[in-house]
């Protein structure tokens, strides 16, 4: 087993590696992604079903950095991290796939594809680490991918930005990270993670390692305040999203907060500020979901309520339930976001665009890629028997079993979500699916785009200005089997996965009364928003006043308050240089221009009245005979 869980973490990196020094080999570059991405899969599938014991396995030996801390670098084994490693590939696998597809005709592919295994090895390190430095290590390099990710499309002024706004807000947070780790490993004398759960006492280092970890899980994750860059992370290509989205950077703090769980569940404080968290992003976010004029950008606000819903089981879950929960959610969602991302780029390319008025009614003749987008819209709503539907009311059930206050806006936030998310879900699918009922009036034919072709599709949003996507067009080809394929297979999982979480304690625990509460809610909102959209002929979004309506769409200025705060740190930096400058070197600088004036002024004298310093002389001479002489006598 030991080399098994080594392999799992060696090969994706070794497949980047190699992918980087044959990215002008489109051939080679496709082959090792896909195999090796399958074959991790398939070592992560023994590892979860090999018989359950916890594996303390070593790697490249011990720091020795002295001082009374250990630092082993162990990984560890268990069912848990089995099962994750598992969908983690699996997702891996149908991206790499869809890929090759969807990039046939960028001549960076062979850099996306390297990338994209580099950020699997980042996320698989992460859920096999034993230490508390592995896990940092894996943590950074999923942000360092990510940065590549969204800004593959350099040569656009968006996605450059897009990027660096990503980089900068998350290593923002990571400083919490950082510090969390380090108090956390100080306090246990060690970094590795059994002797982090095990140490005793709850003292201050316990709260700032908590508390730090929280703000960098926050960062990540993409809670408020920190949201605002990941629907702006939707400027990189298709399946950049579903990867980041979906069971790697944005879940990975949920993995580490329930690897740290028996820590939480004693720290009511680092708790309920999770559960704040938790509960204030996702019914926010699940509002602007509602409003979005795009459809990646619908899907990233529901990534960012749906993040919230792990995060929140774990903040509000009983410490006897443990993290299953949150872990089951983690699970569920990777397979029908993956399976919305990469449905949205297949319909993309179909309609030249991501914005719903331009995606209006395309999904209706698509066969399997309408139902597949059925299958994950409804699963992402929580229709039973899929498993989102499992997987959101395992979380209600284990926030209606929790105590405090964190617990009660948990619960509370949850019932509102669960509406919300419906509504949305809704609004997407009657967009998508239904036709306009007027024909549009008639407009000169456009041009047809070419297979192969790159297209920039401007669609004018309610302020006037232009919204970008470059989406990439392969006209009609028929040569659409990697992309059905994969969709298919992501949708059979989603109506399927709820099997996989049985091995997870507390994985599915589903309360009869919590649940017909939810399914309530789900039809309810969904018959509201099918009522206010006169049967899907017009967007019930249309009915938010405009100006609020367009605020929404753009985050309620969020930038604009990013753009404070960074004026705000600007301003403080120069007025400590100012400090620094006119007031603590001040003294310094004055003691040495006085001592240089003096030196000036001694030089003058001697230059000008050159006899003085011969008179000077010769008087002390005389002055020293006479006291030899008085001495003498």
């Amino acid at each position: 087993m030991s080399w098994i869980v080594r392999m799992i973490v060696v090969l994706p990196a070794l497949a980047g590696l190699v992918g980087l020094l044959a990215h002008r080999r489109r051939a080679v570059s496709a082959a090792v992604a896909v195999s090796v991405s399958a074959y991790v899969m398939v070592l992560g599938l023994i590892q979860w079903v090999a018989p359950a014991r916890t594996a303390d396995i070593e790697t490249l030996g011990s720091l020795p950095l002295g001082g009374g801390l250990a630092v082993p670098l162990h990984l560890l084994s268990d069912r848990v991290s089995g099962l994750v490693s598992f969908v983690v590939a699996l997702v891996v696998l149908a991206i790499q796939v869809f890929t090759v597809w969807y990039l046939r005709d960028d001549p960076r592919y062979g850099r996306f594809a390297a990338t994209v295994s580099l950020f699997a090895a980042g996320m698989l390190l992460l859920v096999q680490a034993g230490d508390l430095v592995l896990m940092l290590v894996g943590w950074e390099i999923m942000g360092w991918c990510s940065w590549l990710l969204i800004g593959h499309d350099s040569e656009r002024p968006a996605a450059r930005r897009a990027a660096y706004k990503a980089f900068l807000v998350t290593r923002v947070a990571d400083i919490g990270m950082v510090v969390g780790l380090v108090a956390l490993s100080v306090r246990a004398g060690s970094t590795h993670l059994m002797a982090v759960l095990t140490a005793s006492g709850h003292d201050t280092a316990l709260t700032i390692g908590l508390v730090g970890v929280a703000v960098g899980v926050a960062g990540k994750s993409g809670l408020v305040p920190f949201h605002d860059w990941l629907p702006d992370a939707m400027e990189g290509p298709t399946p950049a999203s579903a990867l980041i989205h979906a069971a790697t950077m944005v879940a990975a703090g949920t993995y580490l907060v329930a690897r740290l769980f028996t820590l939480y569940a004693q720290h009511d404080g680092a708790r309920l500020l999770l559960a704040v968290l938790a509960a204030v992003t996702m019914v926010y976010a699940a509002l602007l979901a509602l409003v979005q004029t795009d459809l990646k950008r619908m899907l990233a606000y529901s990534t960012l309520s749906q993040i919230a819903i792990m995060l929140s089981a774990l903040a509000a879950a009983p410490a006897e339930l443990g993290p299953g929960a949150g872990i089951s959610h983690l699970l569920g969602h990777a397979f029908f976001k993956a399976l919305l991302f990469l449905a949205a780029g297949w319909l993309s390319v179909l309609g030249g665009a991501t914005a719903l008025a331009a995606l209006r009614g395309r999904l209706r003749p698509t066969g399997a890629l309408r139902w597949a987008t059925g299958i994950g819209l409804a699963a992402l709503a929580g229709v039973p028997p899929l498993v989102g539907f499992f997987t959101k009311d395992t979380v209600i059930d284990a926030a209606l079993e929790g105590s405090g206050a964190g617990a009660l806006v948990v619960t509370i936030a949850l019932f509102v979500t669960v509406a919300l998310t419906a509504a949305y879900c809704a609004r997407a699918w009657l967009l998508l699916d239904t036709p306009l009922a007027v024909d549009p009036p008639d407009v000169p034919d456009a041009p047809v785009i070419a297979e192969e072709q790159v297209a920039v599709v401007t669609v004018a949003d309610s302020a006037d200005d232009a919204e970008v996507e470059r989406v990439h067009a392969h006209g009609h080809s028929p040569i659409t089997f990697p992309a059905a394929l994969v969709v298919v297979v992501l949708a059979a999982l989603t109506v399927v996965a709820t099997l996989f979480l049985a091995s997870l304690r507390g994985g599915v625990h589903v309360g009869l009364l919590s649940a017909l509460l939810s399914l309530l809610l789900v039809v309810g909102a969904a018959a509201a928003v099918w009522v206010a959209s006169d049967r899907g002929r017009s967007d019930v979004a249309d009915r938010v006043p405009g100006l609020l309506r367009d605020r929404a769409v753009r985050g309620f200025g969020a930038d604009t308050a990013y753009v404070g705060v960074g004026r705000a740190v600007t301003a403080l930096a120069r007025l400590v240089v100012a400090l620094d400058r006119d007031v603590v070197d001040a003294y310094p600088r004055a003691t040495a221009a006085v001592a240089r004036a003096a030196g000036r002024a001694g030089e003058r004298s001697h230059r000008a009245v050159p006899s003085l310093s011969l008179l000077g002389l010769l008087g002390g001479v005389v002055v020293i005979a006479i006291l030899g002489v008085t001495a003498w006598r």
